[in-house]
């Protein structure tokens, strides 16, 4: 039995930060019923291609385990089927503009009347303030809210992070208040109403260079691979490729000193303490990618490693799905989709008692569970 089994879960939301926190929720065992327009279903359906089968692989990465009915809420009768849905939810998520549900009378005030115990998510752009009523997208969120200046290099351009990452942490901490949330009411028997705004999620995981900012109010502005406050953690050339280094303190340093046949380096006193190494960082980095460019990324991930040292190469998704690891892990895997055929895709990360929790259901076709539509199993 897995830990949400019999919770039903009402997904409104699109795009990616609703979808991945549904998801989340879907994969600890909710009953997740994915409303989409009938005729063009959630918008990443259409984010392509690559395509398997008609469906985009944007949309099928953050879909599994879930069911789909395709309702327009202009229609009464649509609209009728979702509010009987919603009666009869534990959970309702939605990212709709703000007070767009309010209007066709599927807001928190309204549901609540019919359903008390019910856990209601809206995921915004802005929380309250001055731009609250403004949408929120992940780029502009990344740009506005720090994280592209501080991503890249210091004589490149601001760049944002490789994924929709504020979508995706958005999506994390909807997942865990609906989650706190469900917990206060196994204990008070009563819902509750809340929000996750974008930009702020994505203000929280600035974490420890918000922090520094907060304590300096001195920029630290973009370090390429670099990290601020410890050295040396980046990438280095080896004679092939990439490598990433993290040292996290002296006694790793001093082991890594000793892997390079460098060990008068741990005792110098530019080097032995990491805020020494700070001070010293472009001296010390010289003399690392010197001894780095002598080896293979291979070569020196073994030998490195070997010392107690965090080490690995810097992988293409080529690389990444070719990792040992990876392919014995059971992260991913096989599953069976009713328009695309065999798709590999990877499973969630969590392991409960020690078993990875199951994809169930591949990511539904558009409407697939109409025959569902306006009650609940």
């Amino acid at each position: 039995m897995l830990p949400l089994e019999g919770v039903k879960v009402l997904d409104l939301s699109r795009v990616l930060a609703g979808p991945y926190a549904t998801m989340m929720l879907a994969d600890l065992g909710a009953d997740v019923l994915k409303v989409e327009h009938p005729e063009r279903g959630d918008d990443t359906r259409h984010w392509g291609p690559p395509f398997a089968g008609g469906e985009s692989a944007y949309f099928l990465s953050v879909n599994r385990n879930k069911r789909s009915v395709g309702v327009d809420l202009k229609d009464p009768d649509g609209l009728e089927k979702v509010k009987k849905l919603a009666a009869g939810a534990d959970v309702l998520i939605e990212n709709m503009r703000r007070g767009a549900l309010e209007k066709l009378d599927l807001g928190y005030e309204s549901l609540k009347e019919v359903n008390p115990g019910l856990v209601y998510c809206s995921i915004t752009g802005f929380g309250p303030g001055e731009d609250e009523e403004r949408p929120g997208y992940d780029f502009l969120v990344q740009a506005r809210g720090g994280i592209m200046g501080i991503t890249g290099f210091p004589d490149g351009e601001p760049t944002k992070v490789g994924v929709a990452i504020a979508d995706m942490v958005c999506g994390l901490q909807a997942a865990m208040a609906v989650l706190a949330a469900l917990h206060q009411r196994s204990v008070t028997g009563e819902g509750a109403r809340i929000e996750v705004p974008l930009f702020e999620s994505q203000l929280s995981w600035l974490a420890n260079r918000a922090q520094a900012y907060l304590v300096s109010s001195e920029e630290t502005g973009r370090m390429g691979n670099a990290h601020p406050s410890i050295v040396p953690y980046q990438t280095f050339d080896a004679s092939d490729k990439k490598i990433a280094l993290a040292v996290g303190n002296d006694a790793q340093f001093g082991n890594l000193c000793k892997a390079l046949g460098r060990e008068e380096l741990a005792t110098n006193k530019r080097f032995a303490r990491n805020p020494d190494r700070v001070a010293n960082r472009e001296e010390l980095v010289a003399i690392l990618q010197e001894e780095f460019s002598k080896k293979t990324a291979d070569e020196w991930v073994e030998q490195v490693r070997g010392a107690g040292v965090p080490i690995g190469p810097v992988n293409t998704l080529a690389e990444v799905f070719s990792d040992g690891h990876v392919l014995s892990s059971d992260v991913l895997q096989d599953v069976e989709h009713p328009a695309a055929g065999m798709l590999k895709m990877l499973a969630s990360p969590i392991l409960l008692d020690g078993e990875r929790l199951p994809i169930r259901r591949p990511p539904p076709t558009l409407g697939q569970h109409a025959d569902d539509s306006g009650e609940w199993p």
